[in-house]
């Protein structure tokens, strides 16, 4: 669902991460090859995720020795957090959450920590999930004590495991520890103000000979190993796929929960940043996070599809079930089309308020909450309320008047005039889905915008929110 501020970002001050690492969910992941460990019965697991894909089994970590013997931590297709000891097909421990993970708006904090030589059969495979540790499982099966489960010894894998084991979504402080078992604690804190469980510096831990940190900070060498010498190897993954979005600041992106038409829904790529389909009614997506005050500021560019039938704007209720209703005919959308009609709650339609837009055109728009205004850019120009797009935001342009009390989410979508209208629409609300020819922030620095973000309007991230929003 939508959420205001999202889990785990509310927290100011401290240890700040700079940059995750964004999975595709079909080709890109990191590898080493096979060494020797420090321990293959004791070892620790800690990283932070943002999951973008929900119903499909995704991989985190693996030691993969051939496809009958491996260990790995995963997503299953059930949405749990699960880890598997496969020797020769034979199940050597297995632990599956009855919790399920399926907030794409929120970051997590995970570890896995290892030690089969511990006398106490329930403390050789522990979960922490934000700090706290895992107790309810649909599975639990231990490891025999002493058992040599394969970690840090085969050949590592970050984000798959096989090609059907794709991880989509967002990996920031990536830890291995070999030959030691960490709690949480060596990697978070609860923050003494908000209770919110955050990340701290753990690149002092002993990592041992196959240990790494992976901070995913040198766009040159996002496979680099910030705490020594173990650098992973990069596989179909590219400098633009480093992130700002972290577990210290969360941006938003599109939300794959959020759909008006359940029998025509959207599909999601580049973590969850770029939505497309094709039918009748179909809205692409709508912002992960939803705002009751303050001035914000997003950008979207199409990419496919019948630009006179799509419409962008701000929408009050995404997750509703709008049946037959087109988005701008509904009571809770406010925007424009692409044929330049402004429209306002009821589809009252303005013709001629703005001029058309179309493919590769980028549309910003501006969304003044505390004066309720929502004013609409295509390529840096702004609408003039007389059919064109010819204003600095400076020069006073047209504005689309919101209602008061509201919690208004970004979103874009095409309109239900017939059979086999489409929209492939690219977001920005903060860290970009498409290239950047400029390069703008927001006026707290953060964001990277094509066109200049109007003075005191803000990028959609829990930075910006704890102060704004």
């Amino acid at each position: 669902m939508s959420i205001i501020i999202p889990a785990n970002s509310a927290v100011t001050g401290g240890f700040e991460v700079a940059n995750s690492l964004m999975f595709d969910g079909t080709s890109a992941y990191l590898t080493r090859g096979a060494a020797t460990p420090t321990s293959a019965q004791i070892g620790t697991m800690s990283l932070w995720v943002k999951k973008c894909k929900l119903g499909a089994t995704q991989v985190l970590m693996a030691w993969d020795e051939n496809s009958s013997s491996y260990s790995r931590l995963y997503f299953n297709d059930a949405d749990r957090l699960a880890f598997k000891s496969l020797d020769n097909s034979n199940n050597y421990g297995e632990l599956i959450t009855n919790r399920k993970f399926r907030d794409p708006s929120a970051w997590s904090h995970i570890v896995c920590a290892i030690d089969t030589t511990n006398g106490t059969a329930a403390d050789r495979i522990i979960f922490y999930v934000n700090g706290v540790r895992e107790t309810s499982f649909d599975t639990e099966s231990q490891p025999t004590q002493n058992r040599n489960l394969k970690i840090g010894e085969a050949a590592v894998y970050i984000g798959r495991h096989s090609s059907s084991t794709y991880y989509n979504g967002y990996i920031a402080e990536n830890y291995y520890i070999d030959g030691t078992k960490y709690a949480a604690s060596n990697f978070g804190e609860f923050d003494d103000d908000s209770s919110i469980w955050k990340p701290i510096d753990a690149s002092g831990s002993t990592f041992g000979n196959n240990g790494f940190y992976l901070d995913f900070e040198d766009s040159s060498a996002l496979g680099n190993d910030a705490a020594g010498s173990n650098n992973l190897t990069p596989n179909n993954i590219a400098a633009t796929d480093q992130a700002t979005d972290t577990c210290t600041n969360n941006f938003s992106t599109l939300n794959p929960l959020d759909n008006p038409y359940p029998a025509q829904p959207a599909t999601y790529s580049e973590g969850n940043l770029i939505g497309a389909g094709t039918e009748t009614g179909f809205l692409a997506g709508a912002s992960t996070i939803g705002v009751s005050s303050g001035k914000w500021y997003a950008e979207f560019k199409i990419t496919a599809g019948t630009s006179s039938l799509q419409v962008m704007g701000v929408i009050t209720d995404p997750i509703d079930d709008l049946g037959t209703t087109a988005p701008h005919d509904s009571t809770k959308f406010y925007g424009v089309r692409g044929n330049g009609t402004k429209y306002q709650p009821g589809g009252s339609g303005t013709t001629s308020w703005a001029g058309t837009w179309t493919t590769n055109d980028i549309i910003s728009l501006a969304l003044d909450i505390d004066n309720n205004y929502l004013y609409v850019a295509k390529n840096g120009q702004y609408a003039d309320g007389s059919g064109n797009y010819d204003e600095a935001f400076t020069g006073s342009p047209a504005a689309i008047t919101i209602a008061s009390g509201q919690t208004y989410f970004f979103t874009g979508g095409s309109i239900s005039t017939g059979g086999g209208v489409s929209l492939t629409m690219a977001s920005n609300f903060g860290f970009p889905s498409f290239a950047i020819s400029s390069g703008n922030a927001d006026g707290n620095g953060y964001g990277n915008f094509e066109y200049a973000v109007p003075s005191n309007y803000f990028s959609l991230n829990s930075k910006n929110l704890a102060e704004y929003g």
